[in-house]
């Protein structure tokens, strides 16, 4: 493996935005300066946030630090694994079909939905009454 240089790219997901910073290494990996377990706590998030190296094999090559803020944990975790994602490409283009694959390239759309005035949530309105 050729010496690599820090690799900088984004991910998101909702309102989350995860900045990661790719190196070559010994397998250190923080978010936020902390290891994936502290930051997250829950194991289905580590795992996911995990899944692009352990999916590309590349788990232990690499030091990555990333970057999070905005959103909830479960946002976070998915803007995390976006970047390190992006990050492995950016490196390894034959990474790409694989990732494609797993469907770990697209940033997930889904956005929530405004509340509209005279409901009490985007869609919940009152009961309608008749008499």
């Amino acid at each position: 493996m050729e010496e690599l240089s820090k690799i900088h790219v984004t991910g998101s997901r909702k309102t989350a935005v995860a900045r990661a910073f790719l190196s070559s290494g010994k397998g250190l990996f923080l978010i936020n300066n902390k290891t994936p377990e502290e930051y997250f706590r829950r194991p289905v998030l580590v795992d996911m946030v995990r899944q692009p190296l352990v999916i590309t094999g590349t788990a232990g090559q690499y030091d990555i630090r990333v970057y999070v803020e905005g959103g909830g944990i479960s946002g976070q975790a998915g803007a995390v694994r976006h970047a390190i994602s992006r990050a492995l490409i950016e490196h390894n283009s034959e990474l790409h079909p694989i990732l494609k694959k797993a469907g770990l390239l697209t940033r997930d759309p889904r956005e929530k939905e405004r509340k509209k005035y005279g409901l009490k949530r985007a869609r919940k309105a009152s009961q309608y009454r008749k008499r």
